[in-house]
């Protein structure tokens, strides 16, 4: 049950100053909403979308979702898994070919399992430093679109960062391999497989492949900004074709997100993430099978979330106690969060054009609005399930 009208609207201006104190703290806009099944509850957008041009963020601006492409890839996966055309079990080398995975450790045994929950023990290209530069810092190509296994030709060494397999280890690489498993079981594209199976039957006419797909009213890409920070320029560095525009914060608007394809390359809004989550929450894309392998939960190395096949689970965030489950999504120029409680009619999703990737701690993103606030608590009880409406 929805809170009175005037509770309501204390929640809401809650809300509102959460987004607000983000901008304060330096992000350049942020989007977010917060859903049930019928319909947007509340949606919000607060800064710029041009801090030159001094332009305002509205709700209808499209963002870098980072990560949680992998969600949608893992979807995909679990899907094939449904109608038999993939196992669990089914390793790398039984599907793709010997040249696509040549001289990366560990890739060629890797199961589609432990791909998907980030046991492989391969290498993240995003770890290497060679990559870093060319795929994020100072010499990185803006006009130039990625190979789909391009990223892969900078890990085809002896592993360096990545564990034994079974272990815990996020790795990028594990869902490149599974958007070119994808392309091979299904004799098309990773996006076309994903346009057809996902976007179209939920709607999701604003969602897709940045350098892959054509852009879906690219007018509502805001500018793209990253937070530069020490650490930042000295993993990456600053191409020369990004401008500061505050201290350490640049805009890397000429970039695109080709360098990280079905690891975290897609474009969205608000509004369509939130379709996809009350989707996969309600069991309208997975059978009941499939639906418990993307949450049969494992404990993740050094952090207090745990990992499924696709998606994460936190028993607490930020100032909430109950459980909530998603992924989140950082890229450069873009930070993102989709989250959905694992009891209750909630569904929140936060977007912001500035990245951190690489960055380190930094003053505000997507993610930092929920996990430095009491943001899911509030949007709980705007929801109608926290215990204190509830009481």
């Amino acid at each position: 049950m929805s809170p009175p009208k005037r509770i309501r609207q204390d929640l809401v201006a809650e809300l509102e100053a959460l987004l607000q104190k983000s901008v304060d703290r330096g992000a350049p806009g942020v989007s977010a909403a917060v859903a049930s099944s019928d319909d947007i509850i509340w949606e919000s957008a607060k800064g710029k979308s041009d801090i030159v041009g001094d332009r305002p963020l509205d709700s209808h601006h499209h963002f870098g979702i980072g990560s949680i492409t992998k969600v949608f890839v893992a979807v995909v996966i679990l899907q094939l898994v449904d109608e038999s055309k993939l196992a669990l079990s089914n390793t790398v080398d039984k599907i793709l070919d010997p040249e696509v995975y040549a001289g990366i450790e560990n890739a060629g045994r890797a199961s589609i399992e432990r791909l998907l929950s980030h046991h492989a023990g391969i290498d993240s290209w995003e770890d290497e430093p060679s990559w870093i530069v060319r795929g994020r810092g100072k010499d990185i190509r803006n006009d130039h679109i990625w190979g789909k296994t391009e990223a892969l030709g900078y890990i085809r060494r002896p592993r360096v960062t990545a564990p034994e397999p079974g272990q815990g280890y996020y790795s990028n690489t594990n869902y490149t391999l599974l958007g070119l498993i994808i392309e091979k079981i299904t004799g098309q594209t990773a996006e076309k497989g994903i346009r057809r199976r996902i976007l179209e039957p939920l709607d999701m006419d604003q969602t897709y492949f940045e350098g892959f797909e054509e852009a879906k009213h690219p007018e509502h890409l805001p500018h793209r900004y990253h937070w530069a920070t020490d650490q930042f320029r000295d993993t990456a560095g600053v191409a020369p074709s990004f401008s500061y525009v505050r201290d350490n914060l640049i805009e890397v608007t000429p970039s695109n997100l080709s360098t990280s394809w079905t690891a975290g390359g897609m474009i969205s809004t608000v509004h369509d993430l939130l379709k996809f989550a009350s989707a996969l929450r309600d069991g309208r894309l997975l059978g009941s099978a499939s639906k418990d392998i993307l949450k049969d939960w494992k404990p993740f190395p050094d952090s207090s979330q745990q990992v499924g096949h696709g998606i994460f689970r936190w028993d607490s965030l930020g100032t909430s106690n109950e459980s909530w489950l998603g992924h989140t999504g950082g890229v450069l120029g873009f930070s993102a969060f989709l989250l959905w409680r694992e009891e209750g009619d909630c569904a929140v999703c936060v977007l912001s054009n500035v990245g951190s990737v690489h960055s380190g701690d930094v003053p505000a993103n997507a993610v930092t609005v929920v996990k430095r606030s009491n943001f899911l608590e509030i949007a709980a009880e705007l929801a109608g399930i926290s215990e204190k409406s509830a009481a």
